[in-house]
């Protein structure tokens, strides 16, 4: 477990969990507009016929890209000397490059060019996210974790709503869409920079670097650190349950509920709004909770068997009031989990001192089911005709999370 650094004066705490709010916010925008409404959309319209084959195939190049670039740009923000700090540059160069390869992608009118357009964006985004996330270990004090944890947690679901609806708003203006989304992360992030300055980091003392040490760091040793591997197991799970659902939306309404291409679009609004309200209502609330019981990993189960429950219910109704059923429950189970895991994962960090390296190798846990998620529907839709076997998969991977986080010792 890692020894983190103190937090700031309580007043400039506040201030800060505010703009992280509204950067998790600016950052979940673009993801969900983008991964459930434009990309999808945009595919269809360059290949009808093999749109679900030639998403999962931009979806997993991008995942990959992601992959590789948390824990690399983690471990360059750890090593960044400058007086604007560690973090600071690398939010404000991310956010300018996905604001210009938003616009770049915009224009695309075949699957390659889309493909080499949306895995730069991707890029850029999780880069940006990365430097973000180290803040937490960074100017957070250990017993204010889960109430950070739920702040960005809000910011997600807010940001999910507003992503969809204002993607859906500008769903027959993509020029104008991308490029309103690509100018609204560039602001948040100069915005954020301005108001929460980081620290100097040009007295931090800093290894000689070598290739050989760089990449070794990479290695976290499950032997050592066994913790640090239960935590990136149970969020893979959950994050792939809830990609089974979420990134397939679209296809979901049409293919499985049956609605129109034009009544899908219309409902991925409300429907995500559902799931906002649902996940609102727990996200703060448990995250101030967890802190004041000194407890994550019982939120996570809850959250965990929430989450598979929910995912019983378009089975047994295949319908639009299913759908809803489900938004809402799997919100409430999605909030609750979301509510606590930055506060558990920056809990099993091996060293403060390596956190966006760390946090980056967590983030893997993220993306691989990104990757995963879109080759694993194609393959169970090929197989049984039907998004049963997705549904099914989904309660698996959610009851598999839930045990994951059994084995963890260094977190109650």
């Amino acid at each position: 477990m890692s020894t983190l650094s103190p937090a700031l004066p309580r007043t400039t705490d506040r201030r800060l969990l505010t703009w992280m709010f509204v950067m998790n916010a600016a950052l979940l925008t673009c993801y969900a507009g983008f991964m459930v409404i434009f990309i999808p959309d945009q595919v269809q319209q360059i290949d009808p016929a093999n749109k679900v084959g030639n998403l999962a195939l931009v979806m997993t190049a991008s995942s990959i890209g992601a992959i590789i670039i948390h824990p690399l740009i983690g471990a360059f923000s750890d090593r960044t000397r400058s007086r604007f700090g560690r973090r600071a540059p690398w939010m404000v160069i991310s956010a300018a490059t996905a604001a210009i390869m938003m616009v770049l992608l915009s224009g695309a009118a075949d699957l390659w060019t889309l493909g080499v357009y949306w895995v730069l964006v991707m890029l850029a985004l999780n880069a940006l996210a990365t430097a973000q996330a180290a803040i937490v270990p960074d100017r957070i004090a250990r017993e204010r974790f889960g109430a950070a944890s739920g702040v960005l947690a809000m910011g997600t679901f807010l940001g999910m709503g507003l992503g969809v609806a204002g993607a859906g708003i500008f769903i027959n203006s993509l020029g104008v869409g991308y490029a309103t989304f690509g100018g609204m992360i560039l602001i948040a992030a100069l915005l954020f920079t301005v108001f929460n300055r980081d620290f100097s980091s040009r007295d931090m003392e800093v290894a000689p670097f070598r290739w050989k040490a760089f990449f070794s760091s990479f290695w976290v040793d499950p032997r050592s650190y066994p913790d640090f591997w239960w935590a990136f197991a149970g969020r893979f799970l959950l994050i792939l349950a809830y990609q089974s659902v979420q990134s397939y939306l679209l296809y979901i309404l049409r293919d499985y509920i049956g609605v129109s291409d034009e009544a899908s679009t219309a409902l991925s609004t409300p429907l995500t709004a559902v799931m906002l309200v649902g996940a609102l209502a727990t996200a703060f609330a448990v995250g101030k909770l967890s802190d004041r019981l000194a407890r994550r990993k019982v939120f996570v189960i809850i959250a965990s068997l929430i989450m598979g429950s929910a995912l019983v219910i378009p089975l047994l109704s295949p319908t639009v009031a299913g759908m809803f059923a489900l938004a809402a429950v799997f919100g409430l189970g999605y909030g609750i989990y979301l509510s606590v895991d930055a506060a558990l994962m920056t809990e099993v960090l091996p060293t403060a001192q390596a956190a966006a390296k760390d946090l980056g190798i967590l983030n893997i846990a993220t993306t691989l089911p990104q990757a995963l998620t879109p080759v694993v529907v194609w393959a169970l839709i090929s197989l049984t005709g039907s998004y049963t076997a997705v549904f099914t998969a989904g309660i698996v991977c959610a009851v598999a999370g839930a045990l994951s986080v059994l084995p963890i010792r260094s977190v109650r």
